[in-house]
């Protein structure tokens, strides 16, 4: 298991390095999904599963749900179509794909091996001790995060309306009719 954990982290660092100096945001997004799923490897490989589970679906999937909802809200129309199949090259997911095949070769190394039972260090994360640990001590920071995430989504829902509005009726700012 230390095999996975080392290696894990290598491709966490090296994916998140793509992160920082990739200049276009599709190629940031593909690298910052891939270090979310090696961190998770990292998880998975000092025990804890449940923690490894909850970083693949609130981290990596929240992550293209809000991407996918960014692109539905700006609707930039023909021009940003052609720029996505530009962005969508095979060139452009040759970094992300082999730090996720090395990903994917040590997971079945790891399995193969029969590992599966030991950790590194400390003791398996259960559902109940993450809950107890959340909704105990650390109530009102879960609180918190939940209202910012509530104002979040609910001034992504007022901006994704201020534009519809305005092009539907066909008046311009100052209330006059379009031609």
């Amino acid at each position: 298991m230390e095999f996975a954990f080392y290696l894990s982290g290598l491709v966490a660092v090296l994916a998140t390095l793509g992160v920082i100096i990739s200049p276009n945001p599709v190629h940031a997004l593909l690298y910052l999904i891939v270090s979310l799923i090696a961190v998770a490897m990292v998880f998975f490989s000092l025990g804890a599963p449940f923690a490894g589970a909850l970083e693949i679906i609130v981290y990596a999937g929240a992550i293209m749900v809000l991407f996918v909802f960014v692109v539905m809200m700006l609707n930039l129309g023909e021009a940003a179509v052609e720029q996505e199949k530009a962005w969508l090259s095979p060139g452009t997911w040759r970094g992300p794909a082999v730090l996720a095949a090395v990903l994917l070769v040590t997971l079945v190394v790891t399995l193969w091996q029969g590992d599966i039972g030991m950790v590194i260090a400390g003791e398996t994360l259960t559902a109940k001790a993450v809950g107890v640990t959340l909704f105990g001590p650390w109530l009102l920071i879960v609180e918190l995060g939940a209202m910012l995430l509530l104002a979040a989504l609910v001034t992504a829902s007022h901006v994704g309306r201020l534009a519809a509005p305005r092009q539907a009726s066909g008046r311009d700012s100052s209330g006059k009719e379009g031609a």
